[in-house]
């Protein structure tokens, strides 16, 4: 990927496929559940129209046309309405180690306050490392349980962040 433009813009309808690739082959390459993760979710391959509703975006890492990843904010569901999530942020192995997944959590932090959200939360599984790593420098902070009711059973790590 060296030389090449990456470009972080908002999901268009044919990018589904390929996130949806990149979304389920993190997986099996961390030893990841498949079952209570967003591997099984019904919205993964469908993730723009997934991010249409109010207060809500997705956005793709782009180079040649070619989905290196992605991360998007919606509603936490069945929660305070001024509690956003960080969603189904995942990364082709091609891009990581490049510091683009700390843009892309930039990205969607700034698009979360803009969106008036107060707070920040994310479900993570122990596995990444590296995303739990940049989480804790972007100030989140561990919970010792889930906010919501995400579905995620399988996923044993949750942070949040005031976004004041």
């Amino acid at each position: 990927m060296c030389g090449k433009t990456i470009i972080i813009r908002e999901i268009r309808p044919e990018d589904n496929a390929q996130v949806e690739a990149i979304i389920k082959a993190c997986f099996p390459e961390f030893k990841i559940p498949l079952k209570g993760t967003a591997y099984e979710d019904a919205e993964t391959p469908f993730m723009y129209e997934s991010y249409q509703g109010d207060r809500e975006v997705y956005y793709v890492l782009e180079s040649d046309d070619e989905v290196l990843g992605g991360g998007g904010i919606k509603p936490l569901r069945n929660f305070d309405e001024d509690v956003c999530e960080l969603q189904k942020m995942y990364f082709s192995p091609k891009i990581r180690g490049m510091g683009l997944g700390k843009k892309m959590l930039a990205t969607c932090l700034e698009a979360a306050k803009q969106f008036g959200y107060d707070t920040c939360y994310l479900e993570s599984a122990s596995q990444l490392k590296a995303a739990i790593h940049i989480y804790q420098a972007f100030g989140f902070e561990h919970l010792v349980k889930p906010l919501g009711s995400t579905g995620h059973y399988s996923c044993g790590i949750w942070m949040a962040k005031s976004l004041d």
